[in-house]
């Protein structure tokens, strides 16, 4: 039997808000919204050979569950603010219950942050399951015009240090979190 490879991919669409605040557009510095897509593309980590049989490296109903349940039940609708902006600080004095609504990024909640967040979270997630799939791309969609792709190790580009304490961050965790508040 010969070893194939393959790349499954997997598209979402979900709503969200955000704002940033350390860049220079005044726009964008004010709370908005987008209706974005993101497609994960996953391999597995050994080539796995066809069976003649079921011919899988998994099912498809596996290799989605707990991503489109972290996607649909927490990232849509979700916030996105930095670690730093000071509405989380409004969210946990007038609102605390919806501070599991609030996705937290290490500084602005750019699509490439958000990007390298989300293939992190993914690569948790399956590892949790004991998966033999591993996220090897991100594509969002921000808008018809703006995407973004990100390949390579989030690690890289998250600073896990805005914790301030020990801990794993959110998108590091096999778990249903976006923030470590």
């Amino acid at each position: 039997m010969t070893t194939n490879e393959f790349t499954l991919v997997f598209r979402r669409r979900f709503s969200m808000a955000h704002r940033l605040i350390a860049g220079d557009s005044l726009k964008c510095s004010v709370p908005h919204g987008h209706n974005e897509f993101v497609s994960i593309k996953l391999e597995a980590m050994t080539p796995q050979p066809l069976d003649g049989a079921a011919n899988m490296v998994e099912s498809f109903a596996r290799a989605k569950k707990s991503w489109h349940s972290w996607i649909d039940g927490h990232v849509d609708h979700a916030f996105q603010l930095s670690h730093r902006d000071p509405l989380i600080g409004y969210f946990r004095e007038h609102e605390p219950e919806k501070l599991a609504f609030l996705l937290i990024t290490p500084g602005d909640p750019t699509t490439e942050a958000l990007a390298a967040c989300m293939m992190a979270k993914a690569n948790a997630l399956f590892a949790a399951e004991g998966s033999p799939l591993r996220c090897v791309e991100v594509e969002i969609e921000e808008t018809p015009t703006n995407t973004v792709i990100f390949r390579g190790a989030p690690e890289h580009h998250l600073d896990a240090s805005y914790l301030g304490r020990p801990g794993t961050p959110w998108w590091l965790r096999g778990d249903m979190t976006i923030n470590d508040l």
